[in-house]
């Protein structure tokens, strides 16, 4: 990914950002990512015991995973000390009993298993991946199910234009009322214009023996999630990502 490396990025990006993320995350994706969250919850196999949330931030998804599945056991991991103290603190004031947090690189951390099913969200573009996913099927139980999701860079010749001047005014207008989020509104284009974490996340899936691999695009292509499943099964091949909505 050239110049760009994961920590180092996700450090600079998000340092002093933690007050305002919930706030910028609703605004700048238009609220789509309230949606997309939901898609993510659909995906979390019936009746789990044990899901593990990477890069939880501050618990904007873990704490809906907690709630929607109040007999499991939820962990968050969370690289930045910042965001975790913010999730600790509304897990707390919601009165959240089954979800505990853990300060770590996604990567690094493995959590006690059998795991039913290993989320994240925003996270892939930053990985390292070849780590996460087979940590992930360390942890994950056989049919234990991954979903990844992220941000990916528009297709086709009109959207990716607009996607562009929609940024510009995040870049003009939205840096001057929120200037600690200034490097990730100038920033984030070029980025995912260079990553290729969805076609890295397939690659690495089925190198790591998951099947029923599927990703899908979201919201004109500006977003997609992969879910996978743990356990090689006869003629389990990823799929082509679905059509955009």
């Amino acid at each position: 990914m050239g110049k760009y490396s994961g920590v180092e990025t996700a450090n600079r990006f998000f340092s002093g950002t933690g007050s305002s993320y919930d706030l910028i995350v609703n605004l700048f994706t238009l609220g789509f990512d309230l949606w997309w969250k939901e898609r993510i919850l659909k995906k979390i196999p019936a009746r789990p015991s044990h899901i593990v949330d990477q890069a939880c931030g501050t618990g904007i998804l873990t704490l809906k995973i907690a709630q929607r599945f109040p007999s499991c056991r939820v962990t968050g991991v969370e690289l930045r000390d910042e965001y975790l103290d913010i999730a600790k603190s509304k897990a707390a004031a919601m009165k959240v009993k089954n979800v505990e947090f853990l300060l770590g690189r996604a990567e690094d951390i493995l959590v006690d298993g059998p795991v039913d099913c290993i989320t994240s969200s925003y996270l892939a573009k930053y990985a390292e991946l070849d780590l996460l996913i087979c940590n992930a099927g360390t942890m994950l139980r056989p049919s234990g199910v991954m979903v990844i999701h992220d941000f990916t860079y528009p297709r086709g010749s009109l959207f990716p234009r607009l996607w562009e001047f929609y940024f510009t005014i995040l870049q003009r207008v939205a840096s001057m009322r929120f200037p600690e989020w200034k490097i990730v509104f100038f920033e984030l284009p070029g980025f995912l214009r260079q990553t290729r974490w969805p076609s890295e996340v397939l690659a690495g899936l089925q190198a790591n023996g998951f099947t029923r691999i599927r990703s899908e695009s979201l919201t004109w292509g500006t977003s997609a999630i992969v879910t996978a499943v743990k356990g090689r099964l006869k003629g389990g091949t990823a799929r082509a990502p679905g059509p955009a909505l």
